[in-house]
């Protein structure tokens, strides 16, 4: 039988989701070549066999190709607000990337990218209704856009809907990288709602499934604080 949770242990499970956060966003510091390569090869991927299929759109992917790296280049650098709107003279931001190349794969890119900058600018319903519209395909995009989504719906105080896409962004694929961060967001969030089976078992799957993890030790942490056996 689940032991309730004392103030105490609730304090610490939403210190451990702020931590879990920061974390993650270390991650993604640290690796950004690894996961915008990523995303980019999907772009370029996805557009090159789209030009073949569609010699009509072609150019208009070769367009929209020059003029994104301007925005990309803000947001590497953390100036979201830039990136969306003003990313340099002559350049549009990925606001009017998306209302002007939606139709091919770099305006779904600029898609992504528009949900996670007003994600980072604090404005998650916006955030919300980018990443609704991405059209996440391969391996690391439906991570990334479910994952994004859990964030958002977090951060509104929306736990259910987070869960649920916490839940998408764990089964959509199997990274390394990627899947442990929301494994362990699924976990802390299901015990801060009092969930501890299904806590313990996402912590369970990190521990054992990506030992090497840098986040493996953490989930043996949290299993201990649970009951389980660390």
């Amino acid at each position: 039988m689940a032991r309730r949770k004392s103030k105490k242990d609730q304090s610490d499970t939403l210190v451990d989701l702020v931590e879990a956060r920061e974390h993650a966003q270390d991650f993604v510091d640290r690796n950004q070549n690894l996961i915008f390569g990523a995303l980019a090869a999907v772009v370029l991927i996805a557009g090159g066999i789209f030009a073949y299929n569609n010699f009509f759109k072609k150019p208009k992917q070769k367009e929209a190709l020059g003029q994104m790296w301007k925005a990309e280049q803000q947001f590497q650098q953390d100036s979201f607000a830039l990136a969306l709107t003003n990313p340099g003279v002559d350049y549009d931001g990925f606001q009017q990337l998306v209302e002007d190349y939606g139709s091919v794969p770099s305006g779904n890119a600029a898609t992504y990218y528009a949900g996670i900058s007003y994600l980072h600018l604090g404005e998650f319903d916006a955030a919300i209704s980018y990443l609704n519209d991405v059209d996440a395909e391969g391996e690391v995009l439906p991570i990334m856009k479910y994952g994004a989504l859990g964030d958002a719906y977090s951060e509104k105080g929306e736990f259910d809907k987070a869960l649920s896409n916490y839940k998408k962004a764990v089964s959509a694929a199997d990274n390394e990288a990627l899947t442990p961060i929301y494994l362990m967001r699924l976990g802390m969030l299901n015990e801060k709602q009092g969930n501890l089976g299904e806590a313990r078992k996402a912590y369970e799957r990190v521990k054992k499934e990506y030992a090497t993890s840098t986040l493996a030790r953490d989930a043996a942490k949290y299993l201990v604080r649970l009951g389980a056996e660390g």
